[in-house]
């Protein structure tokens, strides 16, 4: 079967390039005529849509104090304007994958009083008002994308309501449908652990690549934002370390290495396929840990959003926003489990963790910070 066309990119690390490079190629077809029709090929990709990092990095903070629809899509649109608007995002093509944050399955069940898309689900109507003000921008084919762990997940937490709401389309990362077979895209000539990625085809086609994550804390990674939320690209059958695991076990490693595995696969990840916006879900949002089954997991409310097109700056903001040194290292908090992924994506130059390098836009960051409990 003949490969689908899709634009290439080059990752700045292995050329010395602007953050965004692309080798254009053909269009792709409708979404419709070409997920059923045709069998992709891997690209290289390169990160951030055209947002230089350092001193230009850009990063708006928005509070919202519910999820109420039309406050959520008003605060959603004043942070994108502030940081730019989608132009740049959509620079090269109107096909945007929305990755979204499902994880635990609909097995694992929320605290009492509470939901999973108030604590630790990115809520489904911020992915609503990201999907219409990208539509406003021209932007044809949406995906909302996610591996989940069950089918159930899609109609449980909102997102299939959204997607026929929008005429966006979801595509289950678990397996490799519409396509005939997943395909396995590089990371970096030098990673950490992965070389290479199993990916359903779609992940390789799309013009522009959107994080939706939750704003918590992480038993290991010490904060899980738009990087982090890239551990949910593949398939977990894949990456087990033992048969009957129901989770990406080998990501972890064994205990003795979990602390260091763990970052070095979010590098690897955000490598094989960089983020182009990353919008962070703090309105509802819970501490301690990254779900229930962490025993300090907590809800909480910090009334707050965050966007940007540097991922590392937006993940750094919310940090601080949490009340932690996003540059801190192991293992001073949140770290105190493994390494600072966002200091490693920073030397690896996806982009800056340091605030003096990031003009903060929108609410005040002093405003809207909130101290959250460490998951130790």
């Amino acid at each position: 079967m003949k490969p689908c066309q899709h634009y290439r990119h080059t990752h700045p690390i292995h050329r010395a390039v602007s953050r965004r490079q692309f080798l254009h190629g053909a269009a792709v077809a409708a979404a419709g005529l070409a997920l059923a029709g045709c069998q992709a090929t891997p690209a290289p990709a390169t990160p951030g849509s055209g947002q230089a990092t350092g001193k230009n990095s850009l990063v708006a903070i928005a509070k919202a104090e519910s999820y109420d629809r039309a406050l959520v899509r008003k605060q959603v649109e004043t942070m994108l304007d502030a940081i730019g608007g989608l132009g740049d995002v959509l620079a090269h093509g109107t096909r945007v994958g929305i990755k979204v944050n499902m994880t635990g399955g609909t097995t694992v069940k929320p605290l009492p009083k509470t939901t999973e898309v108030d604590t630790f689900v990115t809520h489904p109507e911020v992915v609503r008002a990201l999907i219409e003000l990208l539509r406003d921008a021209g932007a044809k084919d949406i995906f909302i994308v996610e591996a989940a762990y069950e089918p159930a997940s899609w109609v449980q937490y909102g997102y299939t309501e959204v997607a026929k709401d929008t005429g966006a389309t979801i595509v289950d990362l678990t397996e490799a449908a519409p396509y005939k077979d997943f395909v396995e895209v590089p990371s970096s000539d030098n990673p950490f652990y992965y070389d290479k990625f199993k990916f359903n085809p779609i992940l390789t086609e799309l013009d522009a690549f959107i994080s939706v994550s939750k704003m918590k804390c992480h038993n290991v990674a010490g904060v899980t934002h738009s990087m982090k939320n890239l551990f949910g690209l593949v398939p977990y059958r894949f990456y087990t370390l033992n048969k009957g695991d129901r989770y990406r076990s080998a990501f972890h490693g064994p205990a003795t290495e979990t602390g260091r595995r763990v970052p070095g696969v979010i590098m690897d990840l955000n490598l094989a396929r960089p983020i182009d916006l990353a919008l962070i879900d703090g309105i509802r949002s819970a501490e301690g840990g990254e779900g229930p089954w962490i025993q300090w997991f907590g809800p909480v409310r910090p009334g707050v959003m965050f966007a940007g097109k540097d991922p590392v700056a937006t993940d750094a903001v919310a940090t601080a926003a949490m009340g932690f040194d996003p540059t801190a290292e192991y293992p001073n908090e949140p770290f105190v489990n493994g390494r600072n992924h966002l200091a490693m994506a920073a030397k690896l130059g996806i982009g800056t963790n340091r605030l003096d390098e990031i003009k903060i836009v929108g609410a005040k960051l002093d405003d809207v910070k909130m101290k959250f409990k460490v998951s130790y």
